[in-house]
């Protein structure tokens, strides 16, 4: 009936419905069909994107090994753009680099800034370009905390503490740090800072001395650090996805297949899923080792 009284108003709400309906079931098998479909075409180069801070690997590691294990990728690109972050997770994604070289070339990109953790991740590929003005250096470790004592004091707040251990709330926020405390936690840094200083040496093949004497804290800019040895070459992202097809054995151009997310998140678009999982971390008051550069910490 509603047809017949209005046939043209009909035909339009008809065909609105159908391009819908088209619509989301072309975004859908987009979505279902992903990077993969990319991999049917040719030899190519794979990349992987390590941006924000560092505080998980599992991405990244998944990522990497799908690079690895597909035949139609002849070398791989960490494109890093990350202050650093959390010592394990770029100490996990260290380890998933180094177990790829033997099997396939790989090349560490740095964009903006690629410092700490993010030179951390560097360290493991056959290869590292940076742009003249990357910022990146800062191999140490920091620890840092903030601590609420004053506030409380000021309004009233009395904090209870049971804890089966001398050490067992070290770093806590609600009081003083104790000088032995302090020694604890200043030898646990030296421990880090020199498995950080030894990863360096084993992925870039550099003098311990030398590499000991740059690990103080300090960041360099890409151009310092081709001078230094701690990088390779100067040059872009496209000059990076070259580099490592020639180095995998690919003639004429070297297309390069992007890997991401395969899932959509607001927060994670506006925040970063990085920057968010840090921020929690934050808000919660926890102590934790980081290979960071953190300009405002002091």
């Amino acid at each position: 009936m509603y047809s017949r009284r209005h046939p043209y108003l009909f035909f339009f709400l008809v065909a609105a419905a159908l391009a819908a309906v088209t619509t989301l079931g072309l975004s859908g098998l987009l979505m279902i069909g992903g990077d993969r479909a990319d991999f049917d075409f040719g030899e190519k180069v794979g990349v992987v994107e390590v941006t924000g801070i560092i505080v998980d690997a599992h991405d990244t590691i998944d990522q990497i090994k799908q690079l690895r294990e597909e035949e139609s990728v002849k070398a791989i690109v960490v494109r890093i753009n990350s202050p650093g972050g959390a010592v394990a997770p770029s100490q996990e994604i260290y380890r998933e680099i180094r177990k790829t070289v033997p099997v396939k070339k790989v090349v560490a990109s740095m964009g903006a800034v690629a410092a700490s953790g993010g030179y951390y991740i560097a360290a493991a590929a056959d290869g590292i370009i940076a742009s003249p003005g990357t910022i990146t250096g800062s191999i140490g470790v920091i620890m840092a905390y903030t601590n609420y004592r004053a506030l409380l004091d000021k309004i009233g707040l009395v904090p209870v503490v049971v804890k089966s251990g001398a050490y067992k709330d070290t770093g806590s926020p609600v009081r003083a740090m104790t000088a032995a405390e302090k020694e604890l936690l200043e030898g646990l840094t030296a421990k880090i800072h020199n498995q950080f200083v030894q990863d360096i040496v084993d992925g870039r093949q550099m003098d311990p001395e030398k590499v000991a004497k740059l690990a103080d804290g300090r960041i360099y800019t890409g151009e310092e650090s081709k001078t230094l040895g701690l990088i390779d070459r100067l040059g872009n992202i496209e000059d990076a996805i070259e580099w490592a097809g020639r180095m995998g054995g690919i003639e004429g151009k070297v297309p390069a297949i992007y890997m991401g997310a395969d899932e959509f998140s607001l927060l994670d678009y506006l925040l970063g899923t990085s920057l968010k999982a840090y921020l929690v971390r934050l808000l919660k008051g926890e102590l934790a080792a980081e290979a960071m550069y953190r300009p405002e910490a002091y």
